[in-house]
């Protein structure tokens, strides 16, 4: 769960993604943002958030 008071979570996030030609599907929900790719990008994905310094959930 996210605190409300931060702000560009979800900007970082895609920023990142889209600097290596990854798009994305976001949904926001009250408290949660979910980030999808598609499959044939999903490890590369995982690989780029994470050499970034995110914590990739599954």
């Amino acid at each position: 769960t996210l605190d409300l008071s931060l702000i560009g979570i979800l900007s970082a996030i895609s920023k990142v993604l889209a600097e290596n030609g990854i798009g994305i599907f976001a949904i926001s929900t009250f408290d949660t943002d979910y980030i999808l790719v598609k499959e044939e990008n999903l490890q590369r994905s995982i690989d780029v958030l994470s050499d970034s310094g995110y914590t990739v959930v599954r």
